[in-house]
């Protein structure tokens, strides 16, 4: 890639001949015009199970499947925004999950 000697612009091919744009410069030498491309090799990503994504708290709630009275909790919007949100539990023994409205 050639640069104008005068004002610093890329030469760009005008009719027969090389030339700047901005300060009329022309060139009647041939112009290189190279590009390369670097490609470096993609990192791998690391898999995630989604066992090891959910950091939920765990309250003292009885499960009404085995009777374990642990579960995870979180709470939802599912109705609209003036009502309460809705809790969700799930068994740390069975993965059962059941909700409470109120």
């Amino acid at each position: 890639m050639e640069f104008c000697p005068k004002c610093g612009a890329v030469l760009i091919q005008k009719r027969k001949n090389y030339g700047c744009a901005r300060c009329n410069y022309s060139s009647k030498d041939k112009v290189k015009i190279a590009t390369s491309e670097k490609i470096e090799e993609k990192k791998k990503i690391a898999v995630i199970s989604e066992k090891d994504t959910q950091i939920l708290p765990i309250i003292a709630e009885t499960c009404k499947r085995c009777g374990n009275n642990k579960a995870y909790f979180w709470t939802v919007q599912t109705r609209s925004g003036d009502e309460a949100e809705t809790k969700f539990f799930k068994c740390t023994k069975c993965d059962f999950t059941w909700r409470e409205y109120r």
